[in-house]
Parts: C-alpha cells; structure tokens; sequence
C-alpha cells in the first residue's frame, strides 16, 4: 500500500501579514475564512475531500488516537493521530516544534505526531507508536519522517532546561551557534525511534527558525502554522 507524506509551506495562501500566507493553525489569531480558504486548497491539492482531513487540538501532551473516519471538529486534546483507513489524512501542525510522520505500508497504518519540547520529553512518540501497533502496525516495518523544525543550533535554553530534557529524551542535548545550551530534538527523536526498533527514518533538514518559505514561532512570535500530512493511497 502505498503512504502519501506531505509538508506544507507558508506560500501561496490567503492569510494576511503576520499569518501570510498559507496558514493552516485556527487557533493563532488568523481570520477564520482565511484558514478556512486554506485548508479548502490543501483538500485540493492533496486530491482529497475536506472532510477526509482529520485535525486535533494540539496541547503538547501525550495522547495519541485511532481514527477510523472523518471529523467534524478536531480530534479534542491529543498531539497523535494514528489512521489505517485509505484516504483519510491525520495533519500535525507546527511552527518549529517537530512534525513526525510515521507509516507500514504492509500493515496500512500511518501516523501523523506533533513532537514539540514537552510533548518529546515525556513521551508523545512512544504513545504513538503503541497506538499504531495497537491499529495492526509493525514496528520494524515503520517507515518515520521527522519534518522540518527548530535546529538545534538555533535552539537556545537554559542549562537546567537542557539537563532535563536530556535525561528524558537522550541525544538532544546540544549547543548552539552561539556556543550556548541548545536542543536537538530531532536527534533526540531519531535515537529513540531507533532504539524503538523502527525500520526506517528520514529527516527534512530544513530549520523553521532559518528557512523564511515555514513558520517559525521563536523567529517571529505571532505566525502561522505549517502542516505535515500522512494518508494511504486508497
């Protein structure tokens, strides 16, 4: 079966300043016919109905849901949506933290996960991976892709800050450009889905904060937000 992965960018949208342009997040201020105006392209250019794209309320917890059909309101508190229904999307959105896109081809299952500094840290991936598991997934047979987010070069924290996401999620710690306490939480995702046993990961290398075409909350506060797709090919 095969897995459609998708990240959008800020062009090519209706949004105006400082959400422009092709903002997908409802919940940053953006006029609500503008995203709406949006998420109506996305449907387009996806090849997909509106109705067959599934949101959540994102709230940098842990949670993780199966979703066996359409939505009309975002899936209520859960940063990972878990699906093995052909052509029905799961859509993490994000502006720096990092979008995680988790599929079995031969199961059918995929995975779309918002993995921001809190969420990494106490555990939204593995509850991820347990709910596709749970769905009929393999894990040696998942393929993962960690989008585009903050880099660790640019991710600047204090020390303590540092020392405990660290101990949570090993791999992340890093420094910065600037020689400071940073955060890599791609590495630090990409050795826990590894140690995890997942058969292959990919990473966009792309940063949010440097890269001016995404979103980047740290770069420029009120923004919008990208979005990462996942859906299998009916």
């Amino acid at each position: 079966m095969r897995i459609r992965r998708v990240v959008t960018t800020r062009e090519g949208g209706a949004s105006a300043a400082p959400y422009d342009s092709f903002n997908l997040g409802d919940h940053v201020g953006d006029a609500p016919e503008a995203v709406a105006a949006n998420r109506a392209r996305l449907a387009r250019e996806l090849g997909l109905a509106p109705d067959r794209l599934v949101w959540m309320e994102q709230v940098h917890g842990r949670t993780a849901a199966i979703v066996d059909g359409p939505r009309a309101e975002p899936v209520e508190a859960t940063d990972a949506l878990v699906a093995a229904e052909p052509g029905l999307a799961v859509i993490a959105l994000v502006a720096d933290c990092v979008p995680l896109l988790l599929g079995d081809p031969q199961a059918g299952v995929v995975a779309a996960v918002h993995a921001g500094r809190v969420g990494a840290r106490i555990g939204v991936v593995p509850a991820a991976l347990a709910a596709m598991r749970e769905a009929g997934a393999d894990l040696s047979r998942i393929e993962g892709l960690l989008g585009p987010s903050v880099c660790g070069e640019c991710y600047e924290v204090p020390q303590a800050m540092q020392n405990d996401v660290e101990k949570h999620l090993p791999g992340s710690a890093c420094r910065t450009r600037k020689g400071t306490p940073g955060l890599d939480l791609r590495a630090g995702l990409w050795r826990q889905l590894a140690d995890a046993g997942v058969g292959k990961i990919g990473i966009d290398p792309r940063c949010t904060n440097e890269e001016r075409s995404l979103f980047s909350h740290r770069r420029e506060g009120t923004t919008g937000r990208l979005a990462a797709i996942t859906w299998l090919e009916p």
